[in-house]
């Protein structure tokens, strides 16, 4: 039997476990209790549940003035789930100042893919015309998700990505986005740092809820279109 070493047990930088391996089973178990890998590949796998923890309450969500106009003009489409694949490897290969997103290996993709087979990870894809010009990915456990990365092409749309997803996760009732690490970037866009204990509380209180969104949300792109552009 797997298991994982209580979260609120990991050292002072946030590791939890060292070692295992991608099988999509472990993946499902470490993001059940919010622990996610972080590591180069080659290397030996690290789990993380750091403290503090970032996250972005989707009611929460920071829209500039600058943004509003992008969502007035229709500027980009989006879907969900029709390329997560590309999804990730445009994560993995996108230059982020200079070094690429190389924790994002061909196993993990592996892995990943898997678990949108089965209905825990997902993507939104930004488009602009037919070009996929941005997107994010990430695994769903009740009612929170858990975002893994995201990547750009064109100005702003990784925003429209992460202003879409957030609308569209506080109308099916989710509670949080977990960001993982502390960054500015996802600061002026509304999400904040709370302790890792408070976050473990509702990882406990989401347990009930882990059957919840266990599929394809293809069809909430449709659905919620309107909530996605109807922004205040």
């Amino acid at each position: 039997m797997i298991t994982f070493p209580h979260p609120l047990t990991a050292d002072p930088d946030g590791i939890v476990a060292i070692g295992g391996y991608l099988h999509p089973d472990i993946l499902e178990l470490a993001y059940t209790y919010g622990i996610f890998p972080w590591f180069n590949p080659g290397d030996v796998p690290l789990w993380w549940f750091p403290n503090p923890r970032m996250i972005l309450l989707p009611q929460e969500v920071k829209v500039s003035k600058s943004m509003r106009s992008i969502f007035n003009q229709r500027k980009f489409s989006f879907t969900l789930d029709q390329r997560f694949e590309e999804v990730m490897m445009n994560c993995k290969n996108v230059d982020r100042d200079g070094m690429a997103s190389s924790w994002i290996g061909d196993g993990l993709i592996n892995s990943f893919c898997d678990l949108h087979q089965k209905g825990m990870a997902h993507s939104l894809e930004v488009w602009e015309d037919r070009e996929l010009v941005g997107g994010l990915y990430g695994v769903c456990r009740g009612r929170i998700f858990y975002g893994e990365s995201m990547f750009t092409f064109r100005p702003n749309a990784s925003k429209f990505a992460l202003i879409a997803l957030c609308r569209i996760l506080e109308k099916k009732g989710f509670w949080l986005i977990d960001c993982q690490e502390e960054t500015d970037h996802l600061r002026s866009m509304g999400a904040k740092t709370i302790r890792a204990a408070d976050f473990f509380e509702k990882i406990r209180d989401n347990l009930r809820f882990l059957d919840n969104h266990q599929y394809k949300w293809s069809e909430w792109a449709e659905q919620e279109r309107n909530v996605v552009y109807q922004l205040s």
